[in-house]
């Protein structure tokens, strides 16, 4: 996968959270909706690993990820995909 012009190498997990939100871009997926569907049943309260995820993935695809420009954050309820650039 390129970021503006730059190779970038996803692990499993980060290119199912990305397959995820791309989906469902520009809608607000909670926390659950995204560990059920990247971990599955059983890890709707693993908010840390949802969290550490949803960091290494913004360090590699925002060009500053301390603001974030593609995956946004919805305080208290999850993350959404900016439908457009």
């Amino acid at each position: 996968m390129t970021v503006a012009g730059r190779q970038i190498q996803l692990t499993p997990t980060e290119y199912d959270l990305l397959r995820v939100l791309v989906t469902n871009a520009g809608k607000v997926l909670t926390h659950r909706q995204l560990l059920r569907e990247v971990w599955g049943m059983g890890y709707e309260q693993e908010m840390h690993m949802l969290r550490v995820n949803i960091s290494n993935l913004r360090r590699k695809i925002e060009s500053d990820p301390t603001r974030p420009h593609y995956i946004l954050t919805e305080p208290g309820v999850g993350y959404r995909l900016r439908a457009s650039a």
